[in-house]
């Protein structure tokens, strides 16, 4: 302790010599020679791609976060691919349904007609067209109205009376096909139809014309007596409606069984007649003129009765 030179440790108290001066060899000593002082080898050069600490390849080695957005992009590739897959997929298969649907006979895409005026809609209408049955279905779960009587006539004048009548005279009216029906509770009597105009501007005209004649009872849609009990259809005091689309006009004049008169708050009457003008004349028997199935022409043209 203390000693400013640190005692050598046993092995290396005995100093080695170098070996005798002689002639340079290559390679390896001669067996049994004493080796010579290390001679430092020097570093090598790290491989291209090589971590020369560990061993390991390190070139370009991606990170964790690296792999990660790897797989994430990878996963988004395949699943568009997917999507894409799946989409054309639907395609075809609904391009295969319409073609196999045409070639069955099934129904085809229905396009649009014109009915803007008897010109170019010249077809009448039938009974079989606007009343096919006789019980009128509007909600499934309801019971049916009852069409008690059908009529299709070329007088437009005997559907109304007044200045309504005199409207549809000036609109070129060739025809109404009309029915009285009998409500789902069997407690309303109505007459409901359409009139044949000559264009849809003449059945515009008659549409704004109408409200000012009822208001002033200048004006009214007659009901048609279906048998006995029905007459207050005819001469009850009731509640009307009345809307139009292309060349037609479709109308309702409802009437309580019973004659007595009907309130002008009376849900059950408007619904009734919302029922029948623009469930059933409007948004079912309308459209379907107004519609037509690709390859089909429609109704067929004939002269109107009475032109």
């Amino acid at each position: 302790p203390g000693s400013a030179r640190p005692a050598l440790p046993p092995a290396a108290s005995a100093r080695a010599l170098p070996p005798a001066p002689g002639p340079t060899r290559s390679g390896p000593p001669p067996a049994g020679s004493p080796a010579g002082p290390a001679r430092p080898r020097p570093a090598p050069a790290p491989e291209p791609g090589r971590d020369t600490t560990i061993g390991g390849p390190v070139a370009n080695r991606p990170s964790a976060k690296a792999k990660l957005q790897a797989l994430i992009s990878g996963i988004a590739v395949v699943v568009l691919l997917g999507v894409c897959g799946l989409t054309s997929y639907f395609l075809v298969a609904d391009e295969r349904k319409g073609r196999d649907a045409r070639a069955a006979g099934g129904p085809a895409a229905a396009q649009p007609r014109d009915i803007t005026s008897q010109a170019v809609d010249p077809a009448p209408l039938t009974v079989e067209e606007v009343f096919p049955t006789a019980d009128l279905v509007i909600n499934p779960k309801e019971p049916p109205y009852q069409v008690l009587k059908t009529e299709v006539a070329p007088d437009c004048a005997g559907a109304a009376g007044g200045g309504i009548a005199e409207l549809l005279g000036g609109a070129g009216c060739t025809q109404v096909v009309r029915a009285t029906l009998r409500s789902p509770s069997g407690e309303y009597l109505l007459t409901a139809g359409i009139f044949n105009l000559v264009d849809e501007a003449a059945a515009g005209r008659v549409h704004k014309g109408i409200k000012p004649l009822v208001a002033e009872e200048s004006g009214r849609f007659q009901g048609m007596v279906a048998g006995a009990g029905t007459e207050p259809v005819v001469h009850s005091s009731g509640q009307v409606g009345w809307h139009f689309r292309g060349h037609f006009l479709a109308y309702a004049v409802i009437a309580k069984a019973t004659g007595d008169e009907i309130d002008p708050g009376d849900q059950h009457a408007r619904q009734i007649l919302y029922d029948v003008i623009e469930l059933h004349l409007r948004g079912t028997v309308l459209e379907r003129r107004a519609t037509v199935a690709d390859g089909e022409a429609g109704p067929a043209a004939a002269t109107q009765p009475g032109s």
